[in-house]
């Protein structure tokens, strides 16, 4: 189930009002931890499975979770 991520952000360089949709799962491809995204400009979408890298601070708590886990 996708859940939109925050609100809408107005692009001024492209003229238009973009939004994201994410269904907010954190994959790892072997070289980074990222979510799934789908971009949409003015309502329209333009970007399917946009993978959007994980902040540092994201990854720092995701780690000392599994950490604690093994515990």
């Amino acid at each position: 189930m996708l859940s939109q991520t925050g609100s809408s952000i107005i692009r001024g360089d492209l003229g238009v009002e973009e939004t994201f949709e994410s269904d907010n799962i954190v994959r790892w491809d072997g070289e980074r931890l990222y979510v799934e995204q789908d971009v949409f400009h003015n309502g329209q979408l333009v970007h399917r499975k946009y993978r959007r890298t994980v902040t540092e601070s994201v990854a720092r708590v995701l780690w000392s979770i599994i950490n604690r886990a093994k515990q």
